[in-house]
Order: structure tokens, then sequence, then C-alpha cells
């Protein structure tokens, strides 16, 4: 990882990538299009492939908005006239292109295998979208990413906080091994060292804190169940840090919720 990574001092917003594409992402949707499309292409694809024909003159028409005439005949000029278009795209564009090309292909089976692969993708290259229902949604909210921020910058005096923070966000941020079980552990600790510093109590529980806010600050009852009861979660027999040695079924969606 960069040195910026590493100490989490990249911005969030790159790290969870919703108003950028980096290379590795880019790449990873070009290859999906390569494995589901332009390999069914051929070279003489006008008489060979028909529907590629087709496919190909609504990709001029509706999306490149070129003149039709200047759609060649040959498949190999056509297809690097896509992928000049389509590395040339900024970050939007491009879900814009694989957007449209899944929901104009005629074959509807490749088009929901592509999807799927495109999901795999983006979930690896930690992008904030997915395919859903045959359209790009956004599935990681500003609102979240604004949170995560706060975190990264408490003031002083939660240094320890923001220790935890940083190493929860590097260790989900590993694209090449990502460690999701270590990375909600350190966001556990994140807790627990707010709870030191609100109970002034050497190993206090999160309940001991929260009966501390909901007195100074009017904490509402269900919500205060609702921490202790996720939080019980997290530190049963069953759970994240009790079970270390076996598989668990974690997601990059378990670690950035924690």
């Amino acid at each position: 990882m960069l040195f910026s990574q590493r100490k989490g001092i990249k911005p969030v917003k790159s790290v969870i990538q919703t108003d950028s594409m980096d290379n590795d992402l880019r790449n990873s949707l070009w290859n999906a299009l390569t494995i589901y499309y332009w390999n069914n292409a051929t070279m003489d694809y006008l008489s060979l492939m028909p529907f590629m024909n087709i496919f190909t003159k609504s990709l001029w028409i509706d999306f490149f908005k070129q003149p039709l005439d200047s759609l060649d005949n040959s498949w190999i000029n056509v297809y690097k006239k896509i992928k000049s278009e389509f590395y040339g795209y900024k970050w939007y564009k491009v879900y814009d292109f694989i957007e449209f090309i899944a929901n104009h292909y005629p074959i509807k089976k490749v088009n929901q295998n592509f999807m799927v692969a495109c999901n795999s993708f983006l979930e690896r290259e930690l992008s904030a979208y997915r395919f859903v229902g045959g359209e790009i949604t956004q599935i990681t909210s500003q609102e979240e990413i604004s949170e995560i921020e706060k975190a990264l910058n408490v003031p002083e005096p939660f240094k320890t906080i923001n220790i935890h923070i940083k190493t929860a966000l590097t260790l989900f941020s590993d694209k090449k091994s990502p460690d999701y079980r270590n990375s909600i552990k350190e966001s556990i600790s994140a807790v627990e060292s707010i709870c030191k510093l609100i109970t002034k109590k050497k190993n206090p529980s999160l309940s001991q804190a929260l009966k501390i806010l909901k007195k100074e600050i009017g904490l509402h009852s269900a919500l205060e169940r609702a921490f202790n009861s996720l939080y019980g979660y997290t530190s049963d027999d069953n759970g994240i840090r009790h079970s270390l040695l076996e598989e668990a079924n974690l997601y990059p969606e378990d670690a950035k919720f924690m």
C-alpha cells in the first residue's frame, strides 16, 4: 500500500470510490466487457453476427450519438473506437457506458452474467456502486463517508480512537489482501476507547458508557438497547473476536458498517 493509504491520509472518497475511478477498477470493468461482449464478435461481424451488427448500430446511434455512416464494417476498427472512447471517459461516463451495454445487448442471459461479474469487480475495488435491477446504484452514501471522515479527524484528546479508525480503514482498503475481520476488531476497539474516556474506568463496558450518555445527553432507550445488541453480536461466543481461528462470512459491507 502507498504511504498515504497506510497512514489513513488518503481521502476516504478515494478509498471508497464514489466520485473517482482508479485504473484497477476501470481495467476490471473493461475485462468484463471483453469477456461477455467483445469476445463474441468476429472479424466479419456484419455477416456472421447479425445481432452484434444491430447492437453496435444501437451503440452508435443512442450512446455515442455519432453518424451511422461512421460505423466501420471492420470489427477491429469498431473495437478500437469503443476502447478509445471507454478509456477516455470520466468515471461517471464509464458507469453510463456499462449500464447502457447491460440494457441494450439482445441476449438477456449474457447481460445478467455481465452484471454479476461487474458487481464482483466493483466490490473488490471498493466502488461505491453496484448493479441493482439493471441500473448502477450507489450503495455507499455520502453520509457514511462523512462519518468515517469525521472519525479520522477527531481532536488530540481522542488520539487512540483515531489510531483504531485509521487502522480499520487501512485493513478494509487493502485491495490485495483485505482483512475485514481485523478491520471490525479495530472499529470495536475504537468504541472501547471512547468508553474509557466517557466513564473514566480502565475496562468499562459499552453498557456503562451508554448509561452515562443517556443521563447526560438524553440518549433514547431504544437506541441504547440497539447499540448494546449490536455490540453483543461482536462479543458473543459465535461473534468475530471469539472465532478468529474459524472461517467467518465477513464482507466489505460488514467492515464498512462497523
